[in-house]
């Protein structure tokens, strides 16, 4: 099970990164589409502040609700497991649609150059 702060810092520094990229496209990349880069910008932004809304889990049962306190350990750990994993796949999702974004942005002789290296 992963720390909500941790996790928390991770989708902040994705997020940075991103729009990092984004910004140093549209200084010093010529030819890419400036105000689509800002747009995008601004979808990470939104991306960042949903993620981290949604990021709190809480496991609504009590030890009392169960016959014993392995079985309650047992039923939280997968409550977690499940619930971090339903969160990073949304947001993986979110991402590869940005990159997806930023990709289709950029000129085509950029988009040549980047897959002969």
């Amino acid at each position: 099970m992963a720390n909500i702060r941790n996790l928390k810092k991770e989708v902040r520094y994705v997020c940075g990164d991103l729009a990092a990229e984004c910004l140093m496209a549209r200084t010093f990349i010529k030819g890419v589409d400036r105000d689509r880069m800002e747009e995008i910008v601004g979808d990470i932004a939104v991306l960042q502040e949903n993620a981290l809304e949604h990021a709190s889990f809480g496991f609504d049962k009590t030890p009392a609700d169960f016959a014993s306190r392995a079985e309650y350990r047992a039923a939280r750990r997968s409550y977690y497991k499940k619930a971090y994993k339903s969160f990073r796949e949304k947001f993986e999702g979110h991402v590869t649609d940005i990159v997806r974004d930023m990709n289709a942005a950029l000129p085509q002789d950029v988009k040549d150059a980047n897959k002969k290296k």
